[in-house]
């Protein structure tokens, strides 16, 4: 995978999960992140990380799930 077809994706999702892009790319989280982190600094992405509750108590949300990358249109 290279870095324009990562963008690609995220351009035409719009905003994707970091588990979704794993599975999609079939590629491990800290390749990812390093991958976004360039996209990030050009401002073409934006990291959100969902904190919600799931609405159980048990505080082990898998990061990959709640950290989300969101297309920033320009």
């Amino acid at each position: 995978m290279i870095l324009s077809d990562l963008r690609h994706y995220l351009k035409a999702c719009k905003s994707v999960a970091l588990r979704d892009l794993m599975l999609h790319f079939d590629i491990d989280a800290e390749a990812l992140r390093g991958m976004l982190q360039i996209l990030v600094t050009k401002s073409y992405v934006r990291k959100i990380n969902a904190n919600e509750a799931c609405g159980t108590s048990c505080c082990k949300c898998d990061n990959t799930l709640t950290e989300i990358y969101e297309w920033i249109e320009r």
